[in-house]
């Protein structure tokens, strides 16, 4: 059988978000499954780093589909092109994305609904494209992978998906996340922040992320503790990234804040562990790895209580309204005074973070594919 997968967003360098997902994903399906082989295409140059079975045959197809008539070639010209020249059985697009001119069956992976729930961050004309596609993509596909059930709820509600063609598949952390020895914490923070405790933000640096209003936490913070504890906002830089610099530069407590990005995986892992608490304020997202894995690394979570989040880890995070920078405010200050808590949700977190693996991920996206096969 020959599986073809859109692997556009595995792009050379530290992996995050769908290109994560691909890339655990099918590097176990394909080591597990040597008598299929697997077509990764990408829409520009890759890392050789991803290639990582015999059976994986890596193609790029240009030009990099970057806006929606793009998007358009991409999906309805170069990928039915493709598909037929290497007799595929199946395309699989981890982005959501389908191509409406092959008969090939195929699986896609929703991530979430952004366009939908934050479209002040997104270009108008790529809003208006998706909001016109997704559901002939979700009419189209032969089987739906969504992150989060209530994702899959979404798809229902919003766009008439089709129950029986959706599987609920939740992703995982990164195994190489985990507890560090107070020495390699000590040795961690007086490399980074002077010795000093931090909160940390790992994830993409762009302004839909909720940013600014963790920053304006972070300020009433600073204000009634009275600490020199640092804020570390660590991640892929996005198209934003310049905007949000330039606000930092007249933020109160730059001083406090540490902007670290595109750090190789390795530092992620390390600095990850040696933080005193993790925040994630985004309102938009589904499966959130980095939460994940900074309960892996025995780091406790304060969050945005969005529906995704809630059904993926429960009580084992302190939930915040992430519209609310005193909300969030107050949450860092019970978290940094009440040690019991902080102790009951790293307990909590563990537990949790165990629940989730790639192993099982690649197994369920399988069973998707070979559903959508037939």
């Amino acid at each position: 059988m020959t599986i073809a997968i859109n692997t556009r967003f595995m792009f050379s360098g530290q992996l995050e978000g769908n290109g994560s997902f691909i890339y655990e994903t099918f590097t176990r399906i394909a080591k597990q499954h040597p008598e299929h082989e697997f077509i990764f295409i990408f829409d520009q140059p890759f890392d050789e780093a991803y290639i990582t079975s015999e059976n994986i045959i890596p193609v790029v197809a240009g030009p990099a589909a970057k806006y929606p008539l793009l998007w358009k070639y991409w999906y309805d010209i170069k990928i039915p092109a493709l598909l037929k020249k290497y007799k595929a059985d199946i395309f699989v697009s981890p982005d959501g994305f389908c191509s409406l001119k092959t008969k090939v069956p195929q699986c896609i992976v929703l991530h979430d609904l952004a366009f939908l729930q934050q479209p002040l961050f997104i270009k108008k004309s790529h809003a208006a494209w998706l909001k016109k596609s997704t559901a002939k993509f979700l009419s189209k596909a032969a089987t739906i992978v969504a992150t989060t059930t209530y994702l899959k709820q979404e798809l229902i509600e919003r766009f008439a998906a089709d129950d029986a063609k959706i599987e609920v598949v939740y992703g995982a952390g990164s195994n190489l996340y985990k507890p560090l020895l107070t020495d390699n914490k000590n040795e961690i923070k007086n490399k980074y922040t002077d010795g000093k405790e931090y909160f940390i933000y790992a994830g993409s640096i762009a302004a839909d992320k909720n940013l600014m209003m963790l920053l304006k936490a972070f300020s009433v913070f600073k204000k009634r503790q009275q600490t020199n504890m640092k804020l570390v906002l660590t991640g892929k830089v996005a198209a934003t990234y310049e905007s949000f610099k330039k606000d930092l530069q007249s933020y109160k407590y730059r001083n406090d804040v540490l902007l670290l990005e595109n750090l190789p995986t390795n530092e992620l892992v390390n600095i990850m562990g040696a933080a005193y608490g993790f925040i994630h304020a985004s309102l938009v997202e589904t499966f959130v790895v980095s939460v994940i894995e900074a309960m892996q690394c025995d780091v406790p979570v304060i969050a945005a209580a969005t529906n995704s989040l809630q059904e993926i880890i429960n009580d084992a995070a302190i939930f915040v309204d992430g519209a609310s920078h005193t909300a969030i405010a107050e949450q860092m200050m019970l978290l940094y005074k009440d040690e019991r808590l902080r102790n009951d949700l790293i307990i909590k977190g563990r537990k949790v973070a165990a629940n989730y693996n790639w192993d099982t991920t690649a197994n369920l996206l399988w069973k998707s594919i070979q559903k959508a096969i037939g």
